[in-house]
C-alpha cells in the first residue's frame, strides 16, 4: 500500500488557520454573551420598565432583541472572516517575498553561487536581520572560497618548479645523463626542503588562521625574547654584510606570550629583512613601551622598500614584491602571513610602513603587557634566609 505524503502546510494556510481561530473565539464569546447572559438581563430591565410578565408586548420585544442579536453576530462573522482573508493575504505576501527571496538564495548557496545576496525588502526588523545575517554569511563563504581556489592556484605554482627540477633530475640519472655527485645531492636535497617547507608553512598558517594552535604562554619581559631572536641570526647578517643593531627598552614591560611562536614571528621578520636588505645596510630591532598595557617591537631595515600600492598586499599568500620574485632566495611566500595570523592568535597586531621603493620599510609588532614589578632596593640586597629555601 502506498501512503501519500501529506503536504506541509504553507504560510498562508496557517496565517488563515490563526485568524479563523480567533475569529472563532471571538464569536463564541459574543454568542455566549449574546444568548446565555443578555437576555436575562434584558428581560429584568423590561419588567423594571413597566413591562407585565405575561403581556405580548414583551414577548414581542425579547423576541426582536434575539433576532437582531442573531442577526448581528451573522453579519459579524461573514465581516470577521472577509477581513482575516484580508489581512491574511497582506501580510502573506509581505512575508512571502523576503521569505522566497532567502530560500532562492539559500538554494543559489547550496548550487555553489556564493556571490548571492538578499536584497533589503523592509518586512520588519526579524526579517531584515535574518537577511543582513544571510548575506554577511554569504559574504564569508565567497572571501573563503576565494582565498581556497587562490591558496591551491598558487601552492601548484610553487609546487611546479621543485617538483620539475626533481623529475628531470631522476630521469637523468635514470638514464645515466647525470651522475650523482656533492652537486646532485644538494640540489636536490635543496629542492626536497623547498617543498617540505612549503608543507609546513602551509599547515601553520591555515592551523593559526582557523585558530588552532595551542599557545604555551608565559610571562617574560619584551626585551628578552628579542634578544634571543636577534642572537640566533646575528651569524646570517654577519655573512652577508648587514649590520644587526638592538634598541630595546628593558623597562617596556612584560608580555604573556608563547616564546617559541613569537620567536617564529621574530625571526621572519629578520629573515624578511635580511633578504631585501643589500650588503652594506643596516636593519634594527626595537622594542619599546607604546602606552600602559601595549608595548611594540619593530623591525626597521634599509632595504628595498615597498610601494604605497603594495602595502596592503604584504601579507596575503604567495604574495612577493618585484625584489623578491627570485625563486631562490624569495621564500615560500607566507612567512609574513604566518606571523600576522600567530601575532593576532596573542591579541595584538602587525603591520608595515614604507616610505617607498629604496627607502626601507618597518615591521611593527603590537602586544598586550603589563608594566615589570621592579624588586625593591631593600628586597634586592637583602641576605637569603631559610624563608628562600623551597
Amino acid at each position: 500500500m502506498v501512503t501519500r505524503r501529506r503536504r506541509p502546510r504553507g504560510l498562508a494556510s496557517r496565517f488563515f488557520l490563526a485568524q479563523a481561530i480567533v475569529v472563532a473565539a471571538s464569536i463564541l464569546a459574543a454568542v455566549v454573551v449574546a444568548f446565555l447572559a443578555g437576555p436575562p438581563i434584558f428581560h429584568e430591565h423590561l419588567l423594571i420598565a413597566g413591562y407585565a410578565v405575561d403581556s405580548p408586548e414583551l414577548l414581542h420585544v425579547e423576541r426582536a432583541y434575539r433576532d437582531t442579536n442573531l442577526i448581528i453576530l451573522g453579519v459579524a462573522l461573514v465581516t470577521a472572516a472577509v477581513c482575516a482573508s484580508a489581512v491574511t493575504w497582506f501580510f502573506t505576501r509581505r512575508l512571502r517575498r523576503p521569505l522566497t527571496a532567502l530560500t532562492e538564495a539559500a538554494q543559489g548557496m547550496a548550487r555553489g553561487r556564493y556571490d548571492t545576496r538578499v536584497p533589503a525588502i523592509g518586512a520588519g526588523a526579524e526579517v531584515d536581520a535574518v537577511a543582513a545575517s544571510f548575506n554577511t554569511m554569504a559574504e564569508r563563504l565567497e572571501r573563503t572560497e576565494e582565498l581556497r581556489r587562490r591558496m591551491l592556484s598558487d601552492l601548484a605554482h610553487e609546487m611546479r618548479t621543485p617538483i620539475s627540477v626533481l623529475t628531470v633530475y631522476c630521469e637523468a640519472l635514470q638514464d645515466g645523463v647525470a651522475h650523482w655527485d656533492e652537486a646532485t645531492h644538494e640540489l636536490m636535497t635543496d629542492q626536497l626542503g623547498r617543498l617540505t617547507r612549503l608543507v609546513e608553512d602551509i599547515h601553520d598558517v591555515s592551523r593559526a588562521e582557523e585558530g588552532r594552535i595551542d599557545l604555551d604562554r608565559v610571562e617574560q619581559p619584551a626585551g628578552e625574547f628579542a634578544r634571543s631572536a636577534a642572537e640566533a641570526h646575528r651569524e646570517a647578517y654577519a655573512a652577508k654584510g648587514v649590520r644587526l643593531d638592538l634598541d630595546i627598552d628593558d623597562d617596556a614591560g612584560v608580555v604573556e606570550v608563547d616564546r617559541q611562536r613569537m620567536g617564529q614571528v621574530l625571526g621572519n621578520l629578520l629573515t624578511n629583512a635580511l633578504r631585501h636588505t643589500p650588503p652594506g645596510g643596516q636593519v634594527s630591532l626595537g622594542v619599546a613601551r607604546l602606552s600602559p598595557g601595549r608595548v611594540a617591537l619593530r623591525v626597521t631595515d634599509t632595504g628595498d622598500g615597498i610601494a604605497a600600492e603594495h602595502l596592503s598586499r604584504v601579507f596575503e599568500r604567495f604574495w612577493r614584491g618585484d625584489s623578491a620574485r627570485d625563486r631562490d632566495h624569495g621564500g615560500s611566500g607566507i612567512g609574513l602571513t604566518i606571523s600576522r595570523a600567530l601575532v593576532e592568535a596573542h591579541g595584538g597586531t602587525l603591520t608595515v610602513t614604507s616610505p617607498g621603493p629604496g627607502a626601507g620599510a618597518v615591521f611593527a609588532v603590537e602586544l598586550p603587557s603589563r608594566q615589570r614589578v621592579r624588586p625593591s632596593p631593600a628586597e634586592a640586597t637583602r641576605s637569603p634566609s631559610l624563608l628562600d629555601t623551597p
